[in-house]
């Protein structure tokens, strides 16, 4: 992505000072930091406080947090990775990412684990920028045909956008977000309604952000809106990332996701899913995927700037209020129009994802 001017991945490994650089999400918009991930500890804590998020920039930051343990102690590999799958239960591609990662060290000699796990980190951060941009131009299609529609009766295509799918949910270029900058390059006259996303506003946050610094026409909207907008005509179709697609189309990802799909079902506006195959969980059901469920005081309190622009959180809910905070729900695959992978566009159906397996 380009932040300022300079192109910029969400993470990277700085061989020179041997360590792991991330962009801390938790500080946009408002400051733009690059923090050093140096220990395990470091990894977890950044994917547990969501300095880094999105199902697949997890899963990178998950398999440099064992390079970190085994350089410490090439005998971690065990603990490494239990501690690491505990960050973040829902998205798949932790355990993805873990498993290729214990896959690549074990029988090797002790000496030899670090630089081993370095390696697959390493591989798995440049396949997932390759992965991203072919979802982009995949969905590029869908995009054109929509808008050969629709030009002449307005001048821009309104995508509805939830969460955060971009550059900064990846390590560059996004999933939903990847579609619409490749449907721009090709000519597409792209406009983002960004939901807020509460609880913690990555919409508002980070989709705005990243928008704002490619370029991207767009408006920022309260999570609740989307229903408005489609039954005024103004959202042409929606796109969304998902953190764990089932074999049979269904899709979870940030919570409030269904009831957009449920609203572009009824006012019959397109619905479409991008995600890496690495996000399809060929194994589990809808009924077996873990929804997280995070703390209260991301529901009772909001954070932003004060009048001396700095960081603050002040209570908005009664104190000692009962709070439920589901990160995530699931979208059932008879409201998705089509999952946009890297290998191509499939229907949301067993038969049709299946058929990757082949591919």
């Amino acid at each position: 992505m380009i932040i300022d001017g300079k192109h910029l991945q969400s993470i990277w490994y700085e061989r020179s000072i041997d360590t792991v650089c991330i962009i801390d999400q938790t500080r946009l918009p408002h400051e733009f930091e690059i923090i050093s991930l140096d220990s395990l500890e470091d990894a977890c804590d950044a994917i547990t406080t969501m300095q880094v998020r999105g199902a697949p920039l997890i899963g990178v930051t998950a398999a440099y947090g064992v390079y970190l343990a085994l350089r410490e102690d090439p005998q971690l590999i065990d603990s490494a990775i239990r501690s690491l799958l505990a960050t973040r239960p829902t998205a798949v591609n932790l355990q993805w990412a873990l498993q290729r990662a214990e896959k690549a060290v074990l029988g090797l000699p002790a000496e030899q684990r670090a630089a081993m796990a370095l390696q697959m980190a390493q591989l798995i951060e440049k396949e997932d920028i390759a992965v991203c941009e072919a979802i982009g131009e995949h969905g590029v299609g869908i995009l054109q045909e929509i808008w050969e529609d629709k030009r002449g009766c307005q001048d821009s295509l309104n995508v509805l956008t939830h969460c955060n799918a971009g550059a900064l949910a990846t390590v560059d270029w996004g999933t939903a977000l990847s579609v619409v900058y490749k449907s721009v390059a090709a000519g597409v006259p792209v406009h983002v309604w960004v939901d807020e996303t509460r609880p913690r506003n990555q919409g508002a946050a980070l989709t705005c952000w990243e928008l704002g610094q490619q370029g991207i026409p767009h408006t920022l909207v309260v999570d609740n809106a989307g229903g408005h907008l489609m039954q005024q005509g103004d959202v042409d179709l929606c796109l969304v990332g998902s953190d764990r697609t089932t074999l049979d189309g269904d899709v979870c990802n940030k919570v409030g996701t269904y009831l957009k799909a449920l609203a572009a079902s009824d006012n019959g506006v397109p619905f479409y899913v991008a995600v890496p195959v690495s996000s399809i969980d060929f194994s589990a059901s809808q009924e077996a995927i873990p929804i997280e469920e995070r703390s209260a005081s991301e529901v009772s309190h909001v954070s932003g700037l004060d009048e001396n622009r700095q960081l603050k959180q002040v209570r908005v809910a009664p104190e000692n209020v009962a709070v439920s905070n589901f990160g995530f729900d699931i979208t059932p695959a008879r409201l998705v129009t089509g999952i946009i992978t890297e290998l191509g566009v499939f229907d949301a159906n067993r038969e049709s994802l299946g058929s990757m397996t082949a591919q």
